[in-house]
Parts: C-alpha cells; structure tokens; sequence
C-alpha cells in the first residue's frame, strides 16, 4: 500500500476514533443527567406504592392490580414506576371520578351548570389528577429516553473500540511492512554488488 494512502487511512481512523469516543462520552453523560434527574424528582415528591394487599390494591381492575403489585410498598422513583403508577393507578380513579369523562368534558359541564357543586369537586379532582398523571408520564419518558441514551453509548463505545482496533491492526502491519522491507533491502544489494564484479 502507498505511503499517503496509509497516512489517509490513519487520520480517517484517528478521527473517527475521536469523533466515536467523544459522541460516546456524551452519550453515558445525557443517560445518567436524564435518569438522574427524574430519580430527584420522583423522590422529593415522596409518592409510595400502595402495600400489596391494600383495598387500594384489590380495588383495582386485575391487571392494574397485578402491574401495581410489582412495585407493591416500594417507594416511587424511577421511571418505569412513575408509567405505572400513572396508568395502572391514577388513570383508573380518574375514570371512576367522571363517569370515564375527561377534565376538559366535566369542566365544560361545570361550566354549563355553575350551581353543581358535584360537577365543580369533580374538576378540581380531576384537574389535579390527570396534572399528576402527565408529569409522571413525563417522568417515564424522559426516563426512558436517558435509557436509549445509555444503549446508544454502549453501541458508539464498541464502534469507537472497533475503529481503534483496525487502527492498531494497520500500525502493526504497516511496521511488519516497513521492517521486512529493510531486511531484504541489504541482501538486494548485495545480490547487485555481486553482479557489478
């Protein structure tokens, strides 16, 4: 292989090993900021699961019931809870509060009939809930998007590991190269010399 085509070939792999490794780096950092952050969040707001065998618990649909056992008594602070508790829990009683209406439906009822008293404690209700419900689910997808960040920087560490490979496998060869060339350099001209006599 030609010298500058060697050379071109180093700095692509150099470069490519930068770019990977930096775009890597930044990768595990936006994954731990993510994740990291939610995790404060969620556990300022001191929200707990309900205990297993609770009436919270049994009151729920059965497969709400079984999605909120998993995390049954834990204290809510990552993620994929937060998405859990959002729709497996909140989002049940909120269907139970209006009738399976949404806070938009209700508070446009209440406005409709100022004077019900009902219809005006179910919108605050629900305000309150479906404002939780969305800021949990923001949780999760945040969460969820610091956990592809995470495995989009183990896959550009490994490209990154690759690319260094390849670059200490050209080093190598080309070294091999480069001394072969000089052993066989003397005994050509030797075998020269010998032919001039």
């Amino acid at each position: 292989m030609a010298t500058g085509m060697r050379w071109r070939i180093f700095v692509l792999q150099v470069g490519l090993i930068g770019i990977l490794g930096f775009v890597a780096g930044f990768a595990f950092w936006a994954s731990n900021f993510a994740t990291s952050q939610v995790q404060t969040q969620l556990t300022a707001q001191k929200i707990d699961f309900p205990a297993a065998n609770s009436a919270a618990i049994k009151a729920l649909p059965a497969a709400d019931a079984a999605a909120m056992k998993v995390y049954a008594g834990q204290a809510l602070t990552t993620g994929v809870q937060a998405e859990t508790y959002a729709n497996h829990f909140i989002a049940v009683h909120l269907q139970e509060i209006g009738g399976g209406q949404t806070y938009s439906q209700v508070s446009a009822a209440s406005i409709a009939d100022p004077n019900n008293t009902k219809l005006s404690g179910e919108v605050q209700t629900l305000f309150r809930g479906e404002t939780l419900r969305g800021l949990l689910l923001n949780s999760y997808g945040w969460w969820q998007i610091g956990s592809y960040a995470f495995y989009a920087a183990i896959g550009l560490a490994i490209a990154a590991f690759v690319v260094l490979g390849a670059f200490l496998f050209e080093i190598v060869s080309w070294r091999r190269a480069v001394s072969k060339e000089r052993a066989t350099q003397p005994v050509v001209g030797a075998l020269k010399g010998a032919h001039v006599h």
